[in-house]
């Protein structure tokens, strides 16, 4: 393979000298709550106190029918004991991938608390009526994108979509925007959690949350090495 032209990369930097040594804060079996849900919230309270840039962006991991990993960055929506919420196109990559295996893993990084969580479940379709809801109280500039894009399709140039947005601005003038039936919103219901906090010489601490067996509600927590 050959090497990146030099106008392409600063020579000065060595990417595999780019380290950081956390010193924060330390992530104790004593100072976590017993469920998981009741921790999250107190981490992304914190995270809203610090003012992380979107807090609530999380990678999303789905998993092709070819049995490949795919990974990208959605805005949660909403979280309580049943899961956490995001929305988007169903028929969108993600959708056809759902809808094929309804498994995901989350991921939040909130860099300027050194923190990390993961999140592992399966994914539902949450019900028409929150969908609804939800679709109501977004910009109307966003309700209209959700029709406008044919989520993941290729087009020939950002022109159709202008066009589109024009055309539904004069259809939808002086009128409510109904949500599309091709978006809504998906409930992802942990199965495990990961709570990660940077620490010195990468000794990072790590709690996991699990249940002890399949038929056990109570989450069992573990301390993982890093």
């Amino acid at each position: 393979m050959s090497a990146l032209p030099s106008s392409t990369a600063n020579p000065s930097i060595d990417i595999g000298e780019l380290r950081r040594d956390y010193s924060r804060q330390m992530l104790l079996e004593s100072n976590v709550e017993s469920d998981p849900f009741l921790q999250f919230q107190h981490w992304f309270a914190q995270a809203l106190e610090a003012q992380v840039i979107e807090p609530n962006a999380m990678t999303l991991a789905t998993v092709t029918p070819e049995g490949r990993p795919a990974a990208r960055i959605v805005l949660l929506k909403g979280f309580d004991e049943r899961g956490f919420v995001f929305y988007s196109n169903f028929q969108s990559r993600k959708g056809r991938e759902i809808a094929q295996n309804p498994a995901a893993a989350l991921v939040f990084w909130w860099g300027e608390l050194e923190r990390q969580v993961r999140i592992e479940g399966s994914i539902t379709l949450v019900s028409e009526t929150e969908a609804d809801a939800y679709f109501q109280s977004r910009p109307r500039g966003s309700q209209l994108g959700a029709w406008v894009s044919d989520q993941s399709q290729a087009i020939a140039d950002r022109s159709i979509l202008e066009e589109r947005l024009q055309h539904l601005e004069q259809d939808y003038r002086g009128a409510s925007i109904p949500r599309p039936p091709h978006w809504g919103g998906y409930r992802v219901a942990p199965i495990y959690f990961e709570f990660w906090q940077g620490r010195s010489n990468r000794l990072h601490d790590r709690l996991c949350y699990r249940h002890a067996t399949a038929s056990d509600p109570a989450w069992k927590v573990e301390r993982l090495s890093p």
